[in-house]
């Protein structure tokens, strides 16, 4: 029997979930993707309590990752790459506390390296960056019509 291949989990929260989740799924090591909601108060959110904004949740994906094919640190790389990590509580058009820019994290060594890569990207871009590090809350999985978002309207949603 081949041995189990090693895996790791992280989440982000970079805007509309949807546009998250579709970056992190073409990476190559990535095995699950799954987009729901952290980093609130209010336990067993829906979509239309996390909207309405007075959860605390964050629009969040969940990326389960092969850790020898592809590293933290460049998921990492994806997440700075596809959102405005210095604007608070918005991505483009979407506005509000559920838009934010988290990454939670699950070890002492994600936690490291997301601050260290923070601060590269602060010290690139020659501005502030807003992004929140915490650590890993409960993950509420969102409604299922909500998973791989994209494949299933054929790219038709939100847009980063």
């Amino acid at each position: 029997m081949p041995a189990e291949k090693a895996r790791e989990t992280a989440y982000f929260a970079a805007g509309c979930f949807w546009m998250v989740e579709a970056a992190f799924r073409k990476i190559d090591g990535v095995f699950v993707t799954e987009v729901g909601y952290m980093g609130g108060k209010f336990p067993g959110p829906s979509y239309h309590d996390v909207s309405c904004g007075l959860t605390g949740h964050a629009e969040t994906v969940k990326v389960v990752f092969d850790p020898a094919v592809v590293v933290y640190e460049s998921l990492l790389e994806t997440f700075w790459t596809i959102h405005d990590p210095m604007t608070k509580n918005r991505q483009g058009p979407d506005i509000g506390t559920q838009y934010r820019s988290v990454i939670f994290t699950t070890t002492p060594a994600q936690e490291a390296a997301a601050r260290a890569s923070r601060d590269r990207v602060q010290e690139r871009l020659g501005r502030e960056v807003v992004t929140e590090i915490v650590p890993a809350p409960v993950f509420y999985r969102a409604e299922e019509y909500h998973q791989q978002y994209f494949e299933k309207k054929g790219g038709k949603g939100c847009r980063l």
